[in-house]
């Protein structure tokens, strides 16, 4: 259930794209404990993006989870902007993370929602 969403205007060149992927979703599944079996991962690259008033590298992530915890997302802050100076080449100055915590009926999979 955890989906991140990355947007970069930044290239991944197609060889290294399943390395990203992977490595965002391990980072994912290892920071909240859940199967990375559950772990959804979106990348847009060569986006038109800007930060600061200027093109430099750049990115934006949103990661949504149920049950999110509101107490770890300066340690997720932490990692999620390591693996962006890692794997996308952008500074952890230049990167924007938002964190989602949807109500269970307001998140679907599988013809139902997490609705208990």
């Amino acid at each position: 259930m955890p989906v991140l969403h990355i947007t970069t205007n930044q290239t991944i060149p197609a060889e290294d794209r399943s390395g990203v992927l992977l490595a965002a979703s391990t980072t994912v599944s290892e920071m909240l404990g859940k199967p990375e079996s559950y772990v959804m991962v979106h990348l847009e690259d060569c986006q038109d993006l800007s930060f600061g008033g200027t093109s430099d590298p750049t990115c934006i992530m949103q990661l949504k989870s149920l049950g999110l915890p509101e107490e770890q997302t300066a340690d997720f802050s932490s990692r999620l902007c390591d693996f962006a100076d890692v794997h996308l080449s952008v500074e952890p100055d230049r990167t924007y993370i938002e964190f989602i915590n949807p109500p269970r009926h307001m998140w679907g999979y599988d013809r139902h929602t997490f609705q208990r």
